[in-house]
């Protein structure tokens, strides 16, 4: 072989190995899709609680003892009989100053009541006092609205976020698609842990949410912008 030909061969493998290293690393800066969808929950929350006239009301946020956020369900994610996300609950720390780490959720299925429709929909649950929180965290599978009382919750600045059926409720949900944000009715639908998720981002997928919420668990790194929302809006509950 020449030399020419020995030259080109060892370029050839260069380029090759440089292109694989690079990959690697892309690879390994990359977020996992649940880190991102952490992101994509402290995002929800700024863009919601941002409109204040149609947000979340000030003084049911401050009630709640914890808060679950799925971001973008998908087209037909929301469907009777089809729907399926996946987010993050996490609880007010005992004394009721900041939140713990958040626990991985999925929720499917259900009749929402009011749909609004299009093509991504974030779903938003305020779990009211701690009896709620109890029965969701250490279910294996809970029922919206079979195991806790639900209801629709108030928009924005309004008295009617003191009407009976709010404060009766242990649970207060709404959705938001095409900018549209409203209380919305999750009746029959469910929520469990995220296995594949826990392990993704603890290390571990044998831990479950009771470990994470009411474990002291440390949040991993991926979780500091949805904790800084949430202490954003809400850092201490009101009694």
């Amino acid at each position: 072989m020449s030399i020419r030909a020995i030259l080109d061969t060892m370029k050839h493998f260069t380029v090759l190995f440089s292109g694989l290293v690079l990959a690697t690393v892309c690879v390994a800066q990359s977020p996992s899709p649940h880190a991102q969808r952490l992101t994509d929950a402290a995002a929800v929350l700024d863009e919601i609680m941002g409109v204040k006239d149609k947000s979340i009301p000030q003084e049911l946020l401050d009630k709640a003892q914890c808060a679950l956020v799925v971001p973008g369900l998908k087209s037909g994610a929301f469907i009777l009989g089809g729907r399926f996300g996946r987010g993050f609950v996490s609880c007010r720390k005992e004394g009721g100053v900041g939140w713990t780490a958040p626990g991985p959720v999925r929720v499917e299925g259900g009749s929402i009541g009011f749909q609004i429709g299009g093509s991504e929909t974030d779903f938003v649950m305020l779990i009211m006092n701690a009896k709620g929180a109890e029965r969701l965290v250490k279910s294996s599978k809970f029922s919206v609205g079979g195991e806790a009382s639900a209801a629709a919750g108030p928009v924005g600045r309004t008295s009617s976020a003191e009407t009976d059926a709010t404060m009766r409720a242990e649970m207060l949900t709404y959705s938001r698609s095409r900018g549209v944000f409203a209380g919305v009715s999750l009746k029959g639908g469910t929520i469990r842990g995220d296995d594949e998720a826990i392990g993704d981002l603890y290390g571990n997928k044998k831990m479950k949410n009771e470990q994470i919420i009411y474990g002291n668990t440390a949040a991993p790194a991926a979780a500091e912008k949805f904790l800084a929302a949430l202490n954003k809006y809400s850092s201490r509950q009101s009694k």
